[in-house]
């Protein structure tokens, strides 16, 4: 299950024939993502099991499993930058209750992105949507 946003990426990722196409794409897409305001890239918001440096800030609009789902994130890592811009399209507009049931492995796959990134980017990965699925778990169990 995923948002649109999401479905008109792996759209756009059928297009393109090469993972350095692919791999490019991810990249200016952390670049047109928004900047993480230095404020938030503190412990509590920091990513542990990335490579990289990342900060991860969810939001909630509502109460409950129908809460819509956000998240600012940044990254000191260009790749990474655009890996969290992929999370966003895959997580963001969901509910709470939707986060918690994507299958980011099967959707990333989608991508083609398990097959290209190195043991610690797809570590990273899987960090990044660790958070994300237990802060969905905590803002349900609220």
């Amino acid at each position: 299950m995923a948002n649109e946003t999401f479905e008109e990426l792996a759209e756009t990722f059928e297009f393109l024939d090469d993972w350095e196409d692919r791999y490019r794409h991810v990249i200016d897409m952390g670049k047109a993502f928004p900047v993480l305001d230095d404020a938030f890239q503190v412990p509590a918001t920091k990513v542990e099991g990335c490579a990289s440096q990342v900060w991860l800030v969810p939001s909630f609009d509502g109460q409950g499993p129908s809460a819509v789902f956000d998240f600012k994130g940044g990254s000191d890592a260009m790749i990474v930058q655009g890996l969290i811009a992929v999370l966003h399209a895959l997580y963001a507009g969901l509910t709470a209750e939707q986060v918690s049931k994507v299958d980011a492995v099967a959707e990333l796959g989608r991508l083609g992105l398990n097959d290209h990134l190195s043991a610690q980017r797809s570590n990273g990965v899987r960090a990044m949507v660790a958070r994300i699925h237990e802060t969905a778990a905590a803002h349900l169990a609220a």
